[in-house]
């Protein structure tokens, strides 16, 4: 994804370090970097609000205490699939109705 606007750090990178930036987990310079980057730079902006938005609700509504071990290692595991290309990620219902119901494969 790009704006189409030239900046010091480009939208894929802004948008690939997105849960360290989101999560506290990157260097004082580095998260200047994509502060001002979001200050330039309105879709990597809208892409930030909502995951942090997912991520607060994810927050309230799941907690992070009652997280199996094994449902986080198959979630982490397919999430560096996906990233990685081996694996596409699953298409939202077309009706716009929520997921089948049953048991999730992760």
């Amino acid at each position: 994804m790009s704006c189409g606007n030239p900046h010091e750090t480009d939208c894929s990178e802004v948008l690939e370090h997105l849960y360290e930036y989101l999560d506290n987990e990157m260097s004082d310079d580095a998260c200047a970097k994509f502060k001002q980057h979001f200050d330039e730079c309105h879709p990597c902006l809208e892409k930030y609000g909502l995951e942090q938005a997912v991520k607060k609700l994810v927050k309230r509504c799941c907690g992070h205490d009652d997280v199996p071990t094994d449902l986080r290692s198959k979630v982490l595991t397919r999430i560096e699939l996906i990233r990685a290309g081996e694996v596409a990620p699953v298409p939202e219902p077309a009706d716009g109705g929520s997921a089948p119901t049953g048991s999730p494969t992760v």
